[in-house]
């Protein structure tokens, strides 16, 4: 009826039921009202800290510059979602996807599908005959070094090492100590080997992973759980450069862990911060980072320091003998306490392996995972995976002592000088056009341009056979050397002059809109303030891998 209160008779009273208990307990009310009191001065007090820790990290004019950003991107986020904006743009998403996969997935009339197991096994000419046919398929020219990075090949001689040390070791599993003892020892020599590289101390110790990002991983979850044991810190903190490894975002987002990308590291170190990160060289641009001076910071805020060395991996331990110039990285400087290298780049050793070095062992120990109240009885591992490939332990065990020290020494030698070639060839040939971006000291030579469209360059490259990587925030483009470019250096040189001219001809000026796939994805994500189309369009990425 109008006027009659919805509310239960009960919830009606309930006010006068508590004035009745406050007149019968006076004390009652004051401590209800008291720990109201406190819970909301302690809420207040957590949040003016965080805003106190921000304004000391970033400045009051980086902090209003984030919260600018901030509505900026709330603001384009809702624009996106109106009505007509939202349908448009998931049409010109999809379209963009469509035609990845046109690019990505097999489609004709001669493409067989298998979506479900064979009534019958097939035989072992057939399966062969398929193999052969999917190796075929058309790909980048990686043996011809035409690829940046991705392929890390150590020679035909190596690869069939690899495949009979895999083949010796295929039903082994490390997981199995007492099962398979030959793979713990040649794990346990690989880590020995790699701490040598990096001239650990007595007392350190290490694990191998399945690639960089596992060791990444590690890293900062062993760094966590120090920072949580040593000094009760929940709301963990890392402090990356800008051109750290997407990886420490990977574990932020996994593990709970704040990562602040800034340009200058002192600032931000507070209390939660348990870990700093330098890299060595950093992926995008190919430089070592100020690993003594953040070693300072390290030592004086007493907090882990990792070196991400995966990327320079069996090169930069060996610049120095290979004649070339290198700065301080390793355990030599004292604030270093993990390092995480690939043995599957410029080790040559087989996909799939990675190792991470400690200063001591009982930092390696912040990082397993032990259990002993299952069932299946006392489980432990030393990193994410359970089960691993013990055939992938052996390849990499027999890379390291086919190679040697003096065949990385020799490889780092013709890799680097490919790079340095690389870059003197840019600077002598292509000014002002192209400019090299910092100053690279391993095998990743990145470059961009004040006159043209960097990614206008990117996709006339493609368009001559080449697979570079392009970077963003600035835009550039950028190629990671492996043995394969020795041999390619003046091709590309000669390819990339024709790549600026073919730009120029289209009028491809840096500040005219490009018509390449390259431009037109990057282009965009540089100039949108909400990336969530571009994440969208990742995603969409991804799910295509696995259409069959």
């Amino acid at each position: 009826m109008p006027g009659t209160s919805r509310v239960p008779v009960s919830l009606r009273n309930l006010s006068s039921y508590k004035n009745a208990a406050v007149r019968r307990n006076p004390v009652l009310a004051f401590n209800f009202d008291l720990l109201r009191n406190i819970v909301f001065a302690f809420f207040i007090l957590r949040h003016f800290r965080k805003a106190l820790r921000q304004l000391r990290g970033r400045g009051i004019f980086g902090t209003a510059g984030s919260f600018y950003r901030y509505l900026q991107h709330l603001a384009y986020g809702l624009f996106l979602n109106l009505p007509g904006i939202k349908s448009r743009v998931q049409l010109q998403v999809d379209e963009a996807l469509m035609k990845l996969e046109d690019k990505l997935v097999q489609k004709g009339p001669g493409v067989t599908r298998y979506t479900t197991l064979p009534k019958e096994g097939l035989t072992d000419e057939k399966i062969k005959e398929i193999l052969t046919g999917l190796s075929e398929l058309h790909h980048a020219q990686w043996e011809k070094g035409q690829v940046s990075g991705a392929v890390y090949h150590g020679g035909k001689e190596m690869l069939d090492l690899q495949s009979e040390a895999y083949r010796m070791f295929a039903v082994s599993n490390p997981l199995h100590p007492d099962v398979f003892p030959g793979v713990r020892k040649m794990e346990a020599e690989i880590v020995a080997m790699v701490l040598a590289m990096y001239n650990a101390p007595v007392g350190a110790g290490g694990i191998t992973t399945s690639g960089g990002t596992e060791s990444i991983l590690l890293a900062c979850l062993a760094a966590r759980a120090k920072a949580y044991s040593e000094r009760g810190v929940t709301e963990p903190e890392i402090v990356v450069s800008v051109t750290a490894h997407a990886a420490f975002d990977k574990a932020g987002h996994y593990f709970g862990i704040k990562v602040h990308h800034v340009a200058a590291v002192g600032r931000l170190v507070n209390y939660n911060t348990i870990m700093v990160v330098g890299s060595a060289p950093n992926f995008p641009h190919g430089i070592i980072d100020d690993i003594a001076g953040l070693s300072k910071i390290a030592l004086r805020k007493r907090i882990p320091l990792h070196v991400d060395a995966c990327l320079g991996s069996f090169l930069v331990p060996f610049l120095e003998k290979a004649g070339f110039e290198t700065q301080p990285f390793d355990f030599r400087i004292k604030g270093v306490t993990s390092i995480s290298c690939d043995t599957h780049k410029y080790g040559f050793s087989p996909k799939g392996n990675s190792v991470l070095l400690f200063r001591t062992k009982k930092l390696r120990t912040y990082g397993y995972f032990i259990t002993a109240n299952w069932p299946g009885g006392v489980y432990a591992s030393p990193s994410l995976a359970g089960s691993r490939a013990g055939s992938l332990i052996a390849g990499t065990w027999a890379s390291l002592m086919k190679i040697g020290e003096s065949g990385y020494i020799s490889s780092c030698r013709d890799i680097v000088g490919a790079a340095k070639a690389i870059e003197a060839g840019i600077k002598e040939r292509f000014a002002p056009d192209l400019y090299i971006m910092g100053e690279p000291l391993v095998s990743v030579v990145a470059f961009s341009s004040k006159t043209l469209n960097i990614y206008e360059i990117a996709d006339e490259m493609s368009s001559l056979g080449w697979h570079l990587n392009p970077l963003q925030n600035p835009p550039a483009v950028h190629i990671a050397c492996t043995k394969p470019t020795v041999e390619a250096v003046d091709r590309l040189l000669n390819d990339l002059e024709t790549a600026i001219q073919n730009a120029k001809l289209k009028g491809g000026d840096a500040t005219k809109k490009a018509q390449g796939d390259t431009a037109a994805l990057y282009g965009i994500a540089g100039s949108l303030p909400n990336k969530s189309v571009i994440k969208r369009m990742a995603a969409g990425f991804i799910d295509t891998l696995y259409k069959v």
